[in-house]
């Protein structure tokens, strides 16, 4: 399997390649060839006078593979011009990509949390899955990813949508590195008491059903169903659970097809403490 890896050769990207762990989190995901890419403005000139861009960006490029090869993957790197999250989604269609990885830096605490604009617009616009990727910064030069074993522990988030049906199939993917997962599904509020007492039991039973599937798997699940708004109740499963990664389709229920990314996937992107996987719908390709 191949995963477009995008990168702006920073410390921070740096961080997240230099982890032999996230890597083995990767090779047992599938991915065993990766094309990393660096995406240049269209106004900066390599060539200018007293400029080194050109060569900076190519030795960049070359130690960044190096480390990927060392760790046993097929690399081919990419330096490209224009709009990155064109650029890098361009590339992922291309190739036939089966995962996007793109880094996105935070601060702590949450409230403080931000998901950069090249990450956000790649999330809006991605036909193929994507990770998003946490990295901390502690200081501009102390950066660490915010959980090295990428898929260890899972929590997806589902409506019962088309979509997140689609998002559940990337436990074939999983299987192997998953080793807990929370299937979470957040019910509108006051569902019991607007004369609606079955919904959260057949939440529970519908939610069963994709537990045993996981569970002859061999993966630990657990069933919660919460009652409130959506993305604070995902936010909060988060906290509590502790997940490694959240797993959910970037669109549900919603028709409208400029929303290539939902308010609450967006949300949850945004401002969740560790990785995000993104599914996008069938027809988005």
């Amino acid at each position: 399997m191949r995963a477009v890896l995008a990168t702006d050769l920073s410390d921070a990207i740096e961080t997240a390649i230099e982890s032999r762990t996230c890597l083995e989190c990767l090779q047992r995901y599938g991915i065993d060839e990766i094309d990393l890419v660096t995406v240049t403005s269209p106004n900066v000139t390599a060539g200018m006078p007293g400029s080194d861009i050109g060569g900076r960006t190519k030795r960049g490029l070359e130690r960044q593979r190096g480390k990927l090869e060392a760790e046993g993957f097929g690399v081919r790197t990419h330096v490209m011009r224009g709009t990155p999250h064109r650029r890098i989604n361009g590339l992922a269609e291309r190739i036939d990509a089966d995962l996007l990885i793109v880094g996105s830096r935070g601060q702590s605490p949450l409230e403080q949390r931000f998901i950069g604009g090249t990450a956000r617009n790649v999330a809006r616009t991605a036909a193929r899955p994507l990770l998003v990727q946490r990295i901390l910064e502690h200081g501009e030069e102390d950066h660490e990813v915010a959980a090295e074993h990428l898929f260890q522990r899972i929590l997806y988030a589902t409506d019962f949508s088309e979509n997140a049906e689609r998002a559940f199939e990337q436990f074939d993917h999983l299987e192997t590195a998953a080793q807990e997962v929370t299937l979470l599904h957040v019910a509108p509020p006051g569902r019991r008491a607007n004369g609606d007492p079955d919904a959260v039991s057949d939440a529970e039973a519908r939610l069963g059903e994709l537990a045993d599937q996981l569970e002859e798997r061999g993966i630990e699940t657990r069933v919660v169903v919460r009652e409130g708004a959506a993305v604070e109740e995902i936010l909060a499963a988060e906290q509590q659970f502790q997940p490694t990664s959240v797993l959910m389709g970037s669109r549900g229920r919603s028709r409208m097809r400029r929303l290539l990314l939902g308010s609450v996937s967006e949300e949850v992107t945004a401002r969740a403490d560790c990785n995000v996987l993104l599914v996008p719908p069938a027809g988005s390709r």
